[in-house]
């Protein structure tokens, strides 16, 4: 009895939550055939599939430009069209410099030439594909044949060159080495590069990917002594995609610039290294102790030389054009086809790519093929729904924009959101972009289930954020919220050319935090890694199918497009109050710093000879005129409140809803700037955008925060106005909306 009272009252309980379950966008009969079409979604999912496809994909290097990387393309592209998909492989011709010649050794004070290979292993099955893999290099290193001493510089971002000047150290002539990690690795050479060094070297240290977090492979994940992190230093944060076609598609007649005009081509010899490589370089190093932080787990003692190290690196690159092939397959809508939802993964790999990114495109194929399922039934999207795999991602996102900038008029008037994946592992749902579409993912997580634990993958990564958390009120906001935070795009994969250039709705979304392991750009990135470290049984790539497929169908088949602009003016009132109170922060910090200074109080604790130090003193901080920006964010307020009270009472317009849903998805357009950033114009987002120092890392209200931490209080005060404008664009389009669900 008591068995059966507690399955009725299991039954009682799911019928409420299905009773109770709403979906953004959809009227409550509609919600319902949704819901039933997605369970019957999840019935088609096989993770045997993804187990199959990947090991067929990661069977041989297949990066841009090879022979497998096209074979691959075909392939898929063949598949998508026996399950019913309009499916092409448009190409094009990109550069895409390979090495010829790799030279780092150690000259003095004595002789060391760096192996700069990955041996194969024999419980590696890809490992010994020597003729086919790209060797261990920097793409878009510049070509240089120099010898300097050595200076070990940290992480090698700006604040590690502030502390190599209070130690009177000086990097003009020299060679750096700097540790992976702190920032993405194209910053070190450009930072490098600024502060007057010939050269860069950059190497794994264990404390932060090698023996000093596990195991190493093939023991264990975790890096090996000679694994080296092979990776694009093109520079991003002002421009990705092929140097020698910016804005435009580099199809076979687009015309090129030279080499030599490129914004984005790094101007010094850059090379990756394993921790083995890096141990006689950085032993034999003097000049003073590198600061705590800067050190690292190898067993030696840390100092920043210069000298009495030298080294000579020498790396030569054959700079050739290239075909870069996409896989476009299309499913027309049955109702709306020139409104578009866009889902994509990239299919290229520096080696064999289990990880990055065949996991991620495996479970992007088999959403496809399940969709694709559906239509048998007698199901159409309303919208027409694109998957792509994108070719050329490593080197700098360059597949991705070369398509972008060649259909950009047509994307910016059909394309409703494009949803982003990039490789995935075992854990935690983890997704950033468009604040508009934070509600709508709550709402899938809500309604998936995670395999490990069985509850939903909201409630799971809600848990593990309290988890991170170190305060109770803080902890228990996240637990009992019923939604997510998603996080703001910055840079390192295929949404940037649609949302920080053409101003397009972006989510990036996948699973990890239970994965861990070294195996990254790596030759060890391979299916028998994968296998025995990552998602050995690919059920996580089923539940990213279940996630971005729930997103895709839920923008392609609703009645009004589930944009929630309140959640957008509250991410964005947070960013405002950042830089507001940044400029507080500042002029307070130099006020106090500058009094230091003229009591003679400023020394430094780090200097070993506790000697005088007289920095120059900084200019004040000016007050910022914050007034139209803070009057666009009330507007917004008011724009968005009102937005959101119509579609609740009006869910179903009968009238202008084309009209409605198109001022919904182009109203991010409002947020880009004509001109683009300050000295990245093609970045032209005035909300999300990779910061110029910090990579992949985003960097919010760009202009405007940017310009403050650099002290360019002229061009603060001019991105403070274009910022309030856009939004203030922004506000009248979200009217326009909401004045076509007053008709009734």
């Amino acid at each position: 009895m008591k068995h059966i009272l507690s399955l009725v009252f299991i039954f009682v309980i799911s019928l409420s939550a299905f009773a109770q379950k709403t979906i953004q966008g959809f009227t409550e009969e509609s919600a319902k055939a949704e819901i039933a079409l997605e369970e019957k979604f999840d019935s088609y999912l096989k993770a045997s599939n993804l187990d199959q496809w990947m090991k067929k994909l990661t069977a041989r290097p297949h990066h841009l430009g090879s022979k497998m990387g096209k074979e691959y393309a075909e392939w898929m592209r063949d598949q998508f069209r026996s399950w019913g998909y309009d499916a092409e492989v448009e190409t094009y011709k990109v550069l895409f410099p390979t090495p010829k010649v790799r030279v780092l050794e150690m000259v003095a004070p004595s002789k060391y030439t760096a192996k700069l290979v990955e041996p194969a292993l024999k419980e590696d099955a890809t490992s010994g594909q020597a003729k086919e893999q790209l060797p261990t290099y920097h793409g878009f290193s510049a070509d240089g044949d120099v010898t300097g001493e050595l200076v070990f510089v940290g992480y090698g971002v700006p604040s590690d060159y502030e502390e190599l000047d209070k130690l009177g150290i000086d990097v003009k002539g020299k060679i750096v080495i700097a540790k992976y990690g702190g920032s993405w690795r194209g910053i070190k050479p450009k930072v490098a590069q600024e502060k007057g060094a010939i050269g860069c070297i950059i190497y794994s240290d264990p404390e932060d990917d090698g023996y000093y977090q596990g195991d190493v492979y093939p023991k264990g994940p975790y890096r090996p002594a000679l694994g080296a992190q092979r990776g694009s230093v093109l520079d991003l944060p002002v421009r990705p995609g092929d140097p020698l076609t910016p804005n435009i598609g580099a199809t076979e007649e687009a015309k090129r610039i030279e080499r030599a005009q490129a914004d984005n081509l790094i101007k010094i010899p850059v090379i990756p290294i394993g921790y083995e490589d890096a141990t006689p370089l950085l032993k034999a190093l003097g000049g003073p102790l590198a600061p705590e932080y800067m050190r690292g787990a190898l067993p030696l003692t840390y100092h920043v030389g210069p000298g009495p190290v030298k080294v000579h690196l020498n790396l030569q690159f054959d700079w050739k054009l290239v075909d870069c092939h996409n896989v476009i397959a299309k499913m027309k809508g049955s109702e709306l086809p020139d409104e578009w939802v866009m889902r994509g993964n990239h299919h290229d790999a520096w080696v064999n790519g289990a990880a990055d990114p065949i996991s991620g495109m495996v479970a992007l194929m088999e959403e496809a093929r399940a969709v694709a399922e559906l239509t048998k039934t007698g199901w159409k999207p309303k919208r027409t729904i694109i998957y792509a795999g994108w070719d050329g991602e490593e080197p700098g996102l360059i597949g991705s924009t070369e398509w972008a900038e060649h259909h950009a008029k047509e994307l910016q008037q059909k394309l409703v959101a494009y949803i982003n994946s990039d490789g995935n592992g075992r854990g935690f749902l983890y997704a950033q972009g468009s604040h508009t579409l934070q509600q709508m993912v709550s709402d899938v997580a809500r309604d998936v289930t995670d395999p490990q634990t069985g509850v939903s993958v909201l409630e799971r990564r809600k848990s593990a954020m309290a988890a991170y958390t170190s305060s109770a009120k803080a902890k228990k906001e996240i637990i009992n919220s019923s939604s997510m935070t998603i996080d703001a795009l910055g840079s390192g994969s295929d949404y940037s050319p649609f949302i920080q250039h053409l101003g397009i709705p972006a989510l990036n979304i996948g699973f990890g935090g239970e994965d861990g392991g070294g195996e990254y750009h790596s030759i060890y990135d391979s299916y028998d890694m994968y296998k025995r470290f990552k998602d050995g049984t690919f059920e996580y790539g089923v539940t990213l199918a279940k996630t971005a497929g729930r997103t895709t169908l839920r923008l392609a088949n609703s009645n009004i497009l589930p944009f929630d602009f309140k959640g957008f003016y509250n991410t964005v009132n947070g960013y405002v109050k950042e830089v507001t109170t940044l400029t507080d922060n500042m002029r307070e910090s130099t006020e106090v710093e500058n009094q230091m200074i003229r009591e003679n109080r400023y020394k430094l604790a780090s200097d070993p000879k506790d000697t005088f130090i007289q920095p120059k003193a900084n200019e004040p901080v000016p007050y910022l005129n914050f007034s139209n920006l803070l009057n666009a964010m009330a507007s917004l307020e008011k724009s968005a409140n009102t937005y959101a009270e119509l579609v609740k009472m009006n869910p179903n317009p009968n009238t202008n809803l084309a009209r409605l849903n198109k001022l919904l998805y182009t109203a991010e357009q409002k947020l880009t700037i004509a001109d683009g950033l300050p000295r990245r114009p093609w970045f032209q987002h005035s909300i999300y955008a990779p910061g110029y120092y910090t990579g992949y890392g985003v960097k919010t209200l760009p202009g405007v925060r940017e310009a403050i931490e650099q002290r360019n209080w002229k061009e603060a005060q001019e991105q403070i106005e274009i910022l309030a404008s856009n939004l203030t664009k922004y506000s009248s389009q979200i009217d326009e909306a909401a004045s076509i669900l007053k008709m009734r």
